[in-house]
Protein backbone atom coordinates (compact mmCIF):
# COMPACT_ATOMS: atom_id res chain seq x y z
CA UNK A 1 0.00 0.00 0.00
CA UNK A 2 1.55 3.21 -1.17
CA UNK A 3 1.94 5.91 2.16
CA UNK A 4 -0.43 8.50 0.57
CA UNK A 5 -2.92 6.15 0.67
CA UNK A 6 -2.46 4.66 4.28
CA UNK A 7 -2.59 8.18 5.92
CA UNK A 8 -5.67 8.89 4.04
CA UNK A 9 -7.73 6.39 5.79
CA UNK A 10 -6.63 7.74 9.38
CA UNK A 11 -7.68 11.30 8.35
CA UNK A 12 -11.01 10.92 7.01
CA UNK A 13 -11.58 8.03 9.57
CA UNK A 14 -10.89 11.39 12.40
CA UNK A 15 -12.93 13.55 9.96
CA UNK A 16 -16.18 11.39 10.20
CA UNK A 17 -15.72 11.30 13.59
CA UNK A 18 -15.73 14.39 14.08
CA UNK A 19 -18.44 15.16 11.90
CA UNK A 20 -21.01 12.59 13.48
CA UNK A 21 -21.01 14.50 16.57
CA UNK A 22 -20.22 11.74 18.89
CA UNK A 23 -19.16 11.86 22.19
CA UNK A 24 -16.11 9.54 21.29
CA UNK A 25 -14.21 12.28 19.47
CA UNK A 26 -10.89 13.27 19.59
CA UNK A 27 -10.22 15.72 21.93
CA UNK A 28 -14.16 15.79 23.15
CA UNK A 29 -15.12 17.42 26.42
CA UNK A 30 -18.45 16.05 26.90
CA UNK A 31 -18.58 13.05 29.30
CA UNK A 32 -21.00 10.06 30.08
CA UNK A 33 -22.29 8.53 33.21
CA UNK A 34 -19.65 6.53 35.02
CA UNK A 35 -22.18 4.42 36.80
CA UNK A 36 -25.91 3.27 35.83
CA UNK A 37 -28.59 5.12 37.98
CA UNK A 38 -32.29 4.95 39.09
CA UNK A 39 -34.86 7.67 38.05
CA UNK A 40 -38.45 6.82 40.04
CA UNK A 41 -41.69 7.24 38.60
CA UNK A 42 -43.10 10.63 38.35
CA UNK A 43 -39.58 11.93 38.67
CA UNK A 44 -37.00 14.11 36.79
CA UNK A 45 -33.37 12.91 36.74
CA UNK A 46 -32.10 16.50 37.28
CA UNK A 47 -34.91 16.89 40.21
CA UNK A 48 -36.41 20.30 38.39
CA UNK A 49 -40.49 20.20 37.76
CA UNK A 50 -41.05 21.00 33.85
CA UNK A 51 -45.15 22.28 33.12
CA UNK A 52 -45.35 22.57 29.49
CA UNK A 53 -48.19 22.29 26.63
CA UNK A 54 -50.81 20.78 29.10
CA UNK A 55 -48.37 18.07 31.07
CA UNK A 56 -45.48 17.68 32.56
CA UNK A 57 -41.88 16.44 31.52
CA UNK A 58 -39.82 14.35 33.44
CA UNK A 59 -36.06 13.57 32.00
CA UNK A 60 -34.96 10.24 32.22
CA UNK A 61 -31.80 10.33 31.06
CA UNK A 62 -29.93 13.25 30.04
CA UNK A 63 -27.51 14.66 27.46
CA UNK A 64 -24.64 14.05 30.66
CA UNK A 65 -25.63 10.76 30.87
CA UNK A 66 -24.88 9.61 27.27
CA UNK A 67 -22.04 12.15 26.15
CA UNK A 68 -24.79 13.97 24.31
CA UNK A 69 -25.99 10.53 22.62
CA UNK A 70 -29.22 11.52 23.42
CA UNK A 71 -32.00 12.26 25.91
CA UNK A 72 -35.31 10.61 27.07
CA UNK A 73 -38.21 12.10 28.44
CA UNK A 74 -41.35 10.89 30.12
CA UNK A 75 -44.53 13.15 29.22
CA UNK A 76 -47.80 12.88 30.96
CA UNK A 77 -50.54 14.85 28.82
CA UNK A 78 -53.58 16.01 30.83
CA UNK A 79 -55.01 18.54 27.76
CA UNK A 80 -55.42 17.25 24.30
CA UNK A 81 -53.52 18.98 21.62
CA UNK A 82 -49.82 19.40 21.34
CA UNK A 83 -46.89 21.22 19.33
CA UNK A 84 -46.57 23.34 16.03
CA UNK A 85 -45.83 21.35 12.82
CA UNK A 86 -42.14 21.87 13.28
CA UNK A 87 -38.63 20.08 12.02
CA UNK A 88 -34.86 19.37 13.69
CA UNK A 89 -32.08 20.61 12.02
CA UNK A 90 -29.85 17.78 14.03
CA UNK A 91 -31.88 15.59 15.92
CA UNK A 92 -34.06 12.13 15.34
CA UNK A 93 -36.62 11.94 17.54
CA UNK A 94 -39.01 9.05 18.67
CA UNK A 95 -42.43 8.55 20.18
CA UNK A 96 -43.19 5.62 22.31
CA UNK A 97 -47.18 5.29 23.79
CA UNK A 98 -47.48 4.34 27.29
CA UNK A 99 -51.25 5.96 27.67
CA UNK A 100 -54.21 7.44 26.11
CA UNK A 101 -54.11 8.15 22.51
CA UNK A 102 -52.35 10.33 20.11
CA UNK A 103 -51.84 11.60 16.02
CA UNK A 104 -48.29 11.81 15.17
CA UNK A 105 -47.85 13.33 11.52
CA UNK A 106 -44.28 12.87 10.52
CA UNK A 107 -44.32 14.39 6.66
CA UNK A 108 -47.19 13.57 4.93
CA UNK A 109 -47.78 10.11 6.84
CA UNK A 110 -50.05 10.92 10.03
CA UNK A 111 -50.30 7.83 12.73
CA UNK A 112 -53.09 6.89 15.10
CA UNK A 113 -51.06 5.74 17.81
CA UNK A 114 -52.33 4.00 21.13
CA UNK A 115 -50.42 2.16 24.09
CA UNK A 116 -47.47 0.00 22.56
CA UNK A 117 -47.14 1.70 19.65
CA UNK A 118 -44.31 4.21 18.53
CA UNK A 119 -43.50 6.30 15.67
CA UNK A 120 -39.58 7.63 14.03
CA UNK A 121 -39.56 11.29 12.98
CA UNK A 122 -35.63 11.77 11.20
CA UNK A 123 -34.15 14.91 11.69
CA UNK A 124 -34.91 17.87 9.11
CA UNK A 125 -38.66 16.26 8.48
CA UNK A 126 -41.50 18.20 9.90
CA UNK A 127 -43.55 16.08 12.64
CA UNK A 128 -45.67 17.05 15.30
CA UNK A 129 -48.08 15.19 17.73
CA UNK A 130 -51.57 16.07 19.70
CA UNK A 131 -53.25 13.85 22.46
CA UNK A 132 -56.31 13.00 21.03
CA UNK A 133 -57.93 10.92 24.15
CA UNK A 134 -60.11 12.43 27.15
CA UNK A 135 -58.14 11.67 30.27
CA UNK A 136 -54.33 11.47 30.56
CA UNK A 137 -52.03 10.24 28.38
CA UNK A 138 -48.49 9.28 28.66
CA UNK A 139 -45.59 9.02 25.75
CA UNK A 140 -41.79 8.77 26.12
CA UNK A 141 -39.90 11.06 23.61
CA UNK A 142 -36.64 10.24 22.60
CA UNK A 143 -34.11 12.84 21.14
CA UNK A 144 -30.80 11.12 19.66
CA UNK A 145 -28.77 13.92 19.36
CA UNK A 146 -30.07 15.04 22.69
CA UNK A 147 -28.87 18.88 21.14
CA UNK A 148 -30.06 21.44 22.96
CA UNK A 149 -33.48 19.74 23.55
CA UNK A 150 -32.58 19.82 27.14
CA UNK A 151 -32.88 23.59 27.58
CA UNK A 152 -35.24 23.85 25.17
CA UNK A 153 -38.00 22.29 27.39
CA UNK A 154 -36.42 24.49 30.34
CA UNK A 155 -37.15 27.48 28.78
CA UNK A 156 -40.43 26.27 27.40
CA UNK A 157 -41.95 25.73 30.92
CA UNK A 158 -40.95 29.41 31.60
CA UNK A 159 -44.11 30.12 29.66
CA UNK A 160 -46.77 28.26 31.43
CA UNK A 161 -48.03 24.90 31.93
CA UNK A 162 -50.78 25.24 28.60
CA UNK A 163 -49.90 25.30 25.09
CA UNK A 164 -48.84 28.98 23.92
CA UNK A 165 -51.49 30.74 22.71
CA UNK A 166 -50.90 33.85 20.36
CA UNK A 167 -47.09 33.65 20.90
CA UNK A 168 -46.00 32.95 17.56
CA UNK A 169 -43.00 35.47 17.57
CA UNK A 170 -41.74 34.25 20.57
CA UNK A 171 -42.25 30.24 20.02
CA UNK A 172 -40.23 31.12 16.48
CA UNK A 173 -37.49 32.28 18.47
CA UNK A 174 -37.16 29.75 21.00
CA UNK A 175 -37.50 27.04 18.39
CA UNK A 176 -34.72 28.45 16.25
CA UNK A 177 -32.22 28.85 19.04
CA UNK A 178 -32.66 25.55 19.77
CA UNK A 179 -31.94 23.89 16.10
CA UNK A 180 -35.60 23.65 15.37
CA UNK A 181 -38.14 25.49 13.17
CA UNK A 182 -41.77 25.93 12.76
CA UNK A 183 -43.21 25.64 9.59
CA UNK A 184 -46.49 24.92 10.36
CA UNK A 185 -49.82 24.83 13.07
CA UNK A 186 -50.72 21.73 16.09
CA UNK A 187 -52.83 19.19 14.41
CA UNK A 188 -56.28 20.14 14.97
CA UNK A 189 -58.14 18.12 17.55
Amino acid sequence: MKRRKFLTFPIAAVALAALSGGAETIGSKQTRAANGFRVEAGKNHQQQELFIMGGTFDLKVSAQDTGGDLCIYDTTRRSKGGPAFHYHHLQDEWFYIIRGEFLVRVGDETFNLQPGDSAFAPRKVPHTFAMTSDGEGQMLVLFQPAGSMEDFFLQMSKLGEEIPKNRETELQRLFHEHGMEIVGPPLKV
